[in-house]
C-alpha cells in the first residue's frame, strides 16, 4: 500500500478491488443498512490499513471517495477524515477544514459504522469550544442518520467531562423509535455515569422508562462496573 500523500480516490478504489474476496462481501453484506449501497468485499482491517497510509490525502479526494456508492470507498473515506483529525499538531484551522467536508456530505455519511468511525473526532472533537447548535439541529432530523450523528459526536464531549450538552441530546433522543440510534443513547448515557454517576442516576430516574431496554441496560452498566 502506498503512502503517497497525492494517491487519488481512483488509487485507493485499485487497491480496494485488489484486496476483495466473494467471502468479505457477503460477511459484509448481511450487515448492511441500507440495500442501495454496492459492496466490494474487502476485510475492515484493510480498509483500515489503506485509509492510514493515506492520511495525508487531499480533502478533494477524499470528497471524491465519498461520492462513491461503494462501502469501502466511502469507510476509506471517513476514516481518513478521523486520521486526520487525530494527527499531530493539527489546529483549529484544520479541524474547521475536516468538520466543514464531513457536514457538507452529511447524506453520504449514511450507515451506523461511517458515523461511529469518524463523528466523535471528525465533529465532536472540532465542536469541543463551540457553540453545538447543530447537534441540536441533527438530534431533532427526520433522519435516523442525522439524529445518531449527533448523539456520536457527543461521546468526545463527554470524554472531555462536559456533560451539559450530551444530556440535553440524550433527552432529546430519549424516546425516539430508531433502534440504531437508541443503541447509542445508551452509550452516552454510559459514558456520562463514569463521569458523573449522579447525573446519569437523575436521568434514569426522570427518564428511563422512555429508552429502550437495551438502552437503558447499556446504560445502567456503568453503574455496577
Amino acid at each position: 500500500m502506498s503512502d503517497d500523500p497525492s494517491l487519488t480516490a481512483d488509487g485507493v478504489r485499485t487497491e480496494l478491488e485488489a484486496a476483495a474476496s466473494v467471502d468479505q462481501r457477503e460477511k459484509i453484506e448481511k450487515r448492511m443498512t441500507d440495500a442501495a449501497t454496492r459492496v466490494i468485499g474487502v476485510r475492515m482491517g484493510t480498509v483500515f490499513d489503506i485509509a492510514k497510509a493515506n492520511t495525508r490525502m487531499p480533502l478533494a479526494e477524499v470528497d471524491r471517495l465519498l461520492d462513491s456508492d461503494l462501502y469501502e470507498l466511502r469507510m476509506v473515506a471517513v476514516s481518513i477524515l478521523d486520521f486526520k483529525a487525530r494527527a499531530r499538531g493539527i489546529d483549529d484551522v484544520g479541524r474547521k477544514e475536516l468538520y466543514d467536508l464531513w457536514m457538507r456530505r452529511l447524506n453520504r455519511i449514511d450507515t451506523w459504522d461511517y458515523i461511529d468511525r469518524s463523528a466523535p473526532r471528525v465533529v465532536g472533537w472540532y465542536l469541543l469550544d463551540k457553540p453545538r447548535d447543530v447537534l441540536f439541529e441533527l438530534a431533532r432530523s427526520d433522519d435516523r442518520w442525522h439524529r445518531r450523528t449527533a448523539i456520536t459526536a457527543a461521546f468526545w464531549i463527554i470524554r472531555a467531562h462536559d456533560l451539559d450538552d450530551p444530556l440535553v441530546l440524550c433527552d432529546i433522543l430519549a424516546a425516539d423509535p430508531e433502534h440504531l440510534v437508541q443503541t447509542n443513547v445508551g452509550v452516552a448515557l454510559r459514558e456520562i455515569g463514569r463521569v458523573d454517576p449522579d447525573r446519569l442516576e437523575e436521568f434514569l430516574a426522570r427518564r428511563g422508562d422512555d429508552l429502550s431496554a437495551h438502552a437503558r441496560r447499556t446504560a445502567r452498566s456503568s453503574l455496577v462496573e
